[in-house]
């Protein structure tokens, strides 16, 4: 069930608050998003609403994206695995310490596992 919280500067809504396809008088080709900022903010534009069409892809995917899709997905298994993995994350803390070229730690391990995804595939 949908749930609707009114925040500052929302007054009223007007049109279908909806599901794509599940009112049969409206288009399934739509969707109503919603944009909430909960960061303070002095732009009075921070809260949103509009409709967008649906993007419906044309064309099959190609090779290469097949081949982006799958590394992507690789990547993240292992990044999550190693990040869950108690035999290393005090290894890999301590390394992530010890530089500086990464801001965060999930982007840390995922060059780490990139790399090795990398080398692994030749």
């Amino acid at each position: 069930m949908a749930k609707v919280t009114f925040s500052a500067g929302i007054d009223h809504v007007s049109g279908a608050l909806a599901k794509p396809g599940s009112n049969p008088q409206h288009s399934c080709e739509k969707m109503l998003l919603a944009t909430h900022r909960v960061a303070e903010t002095t732009s009075p534009d921070c809260n949103r609403l509009y409709l967008r069409k649906k993007v419906v892809r044309k064309s099959p995917l190609s090779a290469a994206e097949m081949v982006n899709r799958e590394r992507f997905g690789a990547v993240t298994r292992a990044v999550n695995t190693r990040m869950h993995d108690i035999s290393k994350i005090s290894q890999d803390q301590a390394a992530f310490k010890a530089q500086t070229t990464y801001k965060t730690m999930k982007s840390y391990l995922w060059a780490i596992c990139a790399q090795a995804y990398d080398e692994s595939q030749g």
